[in-house]
């Protein structure tokens, strides 16, 4: 499985990482919505630990690591706080950030994806745990600050679907046993890469087919 790539140690550390990453991008939403300081660490620890909880709590795995690692809790607050002091500046580097937050995007659905199935999931159900993982703590974020998910808006690039890709290589690998840490490394690569292009080339999930509406588009600058 995925532990046997790295260290127990490093593994954490990419953990926290990707955490801190998610979480910068929970915090500057909230200063996006004029949000005083404790609704900026709301949607911070809401958006870094999310989909992790989320996948804890449907596979039985309690307490979820989020309650169990301090580092995981203390994580988001650091990131708020580097926020609340220097977000012109954090904002001008939003297009290092998004790389970070690709890699994350591609670590969390493998991970995921593996923790899920280790918990006796079937791997369809697995897959699905897998994208909630690295995908759901945004969809929390943008609904507690009563936005459209980004993950449903046709005018922001691909981000579920790399970490659908990258989940579903893990799922093909365990079914045919071939699952290691040079698949379970590429799964991550895979999904990181297609999250890069994406932003990249501005890739984008096809709208309904044919579709005539009238109703005037909304045109939010995609996500980076």
């Amino acid at each position: 499985m995925f532990h046997d790539l790295v260290t127990p140690s490093v593994q954490h550390a990419l953990d926290l990482a990707g955490i801190f990453v998610f979480a910068i991008s929970g915090a500057l939403l909230a200063v996006r919505k004029n949000f005083d300081v404790f609704g900026m660490a709301v949607l911070a620890e809401i958006t870094a630990l999310g989909g992790g909880l989320l996948r804890d709590l449907i596979i039985g795995a309690v307490p979820p690591a989020a309650f169990t690692d301090l580092g995981y809790f203390s994580m988001p607050l650091v990131a708020t706080t580097l926020v609340f002091f220097l977000h012109p500046q954090v904002e001008r580097i939003q297009g290092s950030v998004n790389v970070f937050d690709a890699a994350g995007l591609g670590l969390f659905c493998v991970t995921g994806t593996t923790k899920a199935y280790e918990y006796g999931l079937g791997l369809t159900a697995s897959v699905v745990l897998g994208l909630a993982t690295a995908v759901g703590g945004g969809v929390l974020r943008d609904v507690l600050a009563n936005e459209v998910p980004s993950l449903l808006r046709w005018d922001r690039d691909l981000y579920a679907v790399p970490a659908i890709v990258g989940a579903a290589m893990v799922a093909l690998c365990i079914r045919f046993d071939t699952l290691n840490a040079l698949t379970s490394g590429l799964a991550v690569l895979t999904a990181f890469l297609l999250r890069l292009l994406a932003m990249r080339f501005h890739w984008r999930a096809p709208r309904a087919w044919n579709r005539r509406s009238d109703a005037a588009e909304e045109t939010t600058p995609a996500r980076g």
